[in-house]
């Protein structure tokens, strides 16, 4: 993980912030846009996004869209065809075929969120393309970030798309390379003084890369860690870091899901929560909407934003992209953010209640637990514990 200096590093809260800075983007783009994403869903969002896509390619820019062939399973044909009808290119990562057909590899999706905009602006984070609001009913949005980057770090954004992009290119087009350019309008220069670095996974030659990353600032803390995450199921190695972490006297904060998404992995998290209480580790469980954010601050200096969740699926099966940053000020705006929705929209799990809980949540936890486990064993990651 080398960190490049000379960024401008904007935290976007939400899709409420999010999506407006991706569709001005997208308007003042000149040359080229790269995005991906693993959910492009048919709402209200999908179609602001979708009509400054096919704006874009109106006007000549060579738009390219990458979306997953599970989590967009069901991308609106009438946004494809008004955006190839426009002159955008749509490429669908690992189509699903066979839905009911139990493979292995059906897992090893496309999860990254990012764009790149005339590699002089770039996005990294959390969010699909799919409305904030859960339900029809007036209620607080989904809980997710992005940043927004200008500066040097666009350059290694606008690499890996193309990579992906021109790999997938060939998988579907039977060997034939869809052109990308090298590169459009150059380097980016300095934008400001941030410093970060760009964390890929994928199943070559960067499998464990964001795992080791959160490995190395976990055991480099020495105050506090925060991490708020979605889907939280960690291997063997990541807990033995945050019982060692908390064992020498850092405080670590875990916000996690409250509320019921997918009911196996909810419970089976909860099998790991007693010997991290025991720890001294504290759990946050977020009530207030679904919470989607993969984030981490460490020690108030540095911290990650992007799509990778502490589970099996996003350390050890998808393709994944995280931006680390190291710098106070904004490591500090996304403490206090983390901070806010902990207060505000969370509750805090005390060690005797927890471990007073009745004999019937016990079996269902651990029965969720034996369910996962069975799981990851049948993908082929038995020793991931």
């Amino acid at each position: 993980m080398r960190y490049l200096g000379g960024n401008r590093l904007t935290l976007l809260t939400n899709g409420e912030q999010y999506f407006p800075a991706l569709v001005e983007a997208f308007d003042a783009a000149r040359g080229e846009i790269f995005i991906e994403t693993y959910i492009f869903a048919a709402d209200e969002t999908g179609s602001l996004v979708a009509d400054a896509l096919a704006r874009a390619a109106a006007r000549g820019v060579a738009v390219h869209l990458l979306v997953d062939g599970f989590g967009a399973s069901e991308f609106a044909p009438r946004f494809r065809a008004m955006l190839e009808e426009a002159g955008a290119r749509v490429l669908v990562y690992r189509p699903e075929v066979g839905r009911w057909r139990a493979r292995r590899n059906r897992l090893r999706r496309m999860h990254r969120k990012l764009a790149s905009i005339d590699a002089r602006v770039a996005f990294v984070g959390g969010i699909n393309v799919i409305d904030d609001y859960d339900t029809p009913d007036p209620s607080p949005p989904r809980y997710d970030y992005a940043v927004r980057i200008e500066g040097p770090l666009v350059a290694r954004v606008r690499a890996e798309a193309a990579k992906l992009w021109s790999l997938v290119a060939w998988a579907d087009f039977g060997g034939r390379r869809l052109r990308v350019p090298r590169e459009i309008w150059g380097a980016p220069g300095r934008a400001d003084g941030q410093r970060a670095a760009l964390v890929v996974r994928d199943n070559l030659r960067h499998r464990r890369d964001i795992e080791n990353a959160y490995l190395r600032h976990i055991g480099r803390a020495r105050s506090e860690i925060v991490i708020a995450c979605a889907y939280f199921f960690p291997g063997r190695r990541i807990r033995r870091a945050l019982v060692a972490a908390a064992a020498r006297g850092v405080r670590v904060l875990l916000l996690l899901q409250g509320r019921v998404e997918y009911a196996i992995l909810h419970y089976a998290t909860r099998a790991l929560y007693e010997p991290l209480l025991d720890a001294g580790v504290e759990i946050h469980e977020y009530h207030l909407a679904l919470l989607h954010a993969k984030v981490a601050v460490f020690d108030r200096r540095r911290a990650s934003v992007g799509s990778s969740n502490i589970d099996p699926f996003s350390l050890l099966l998808a393709r994944e992209a995280n931006v680390f940053v190291n710098d106070a000020a904004f490591a500090r705006e996304l403490r206090d953010s983390l901070e806010r929705a902990m207060n505000e929209g969370a509750r805090v799990l005390p060690r005797q209640q927890w471990r007073r809980r009745p004999w019937w949540q016990r079996l269902r936890i651990w029965m969720a637990y034996g369910i996962a486990r069975l799981l990851i064993g049948f993908a082929g990651y038995e020793r991931y514990r």
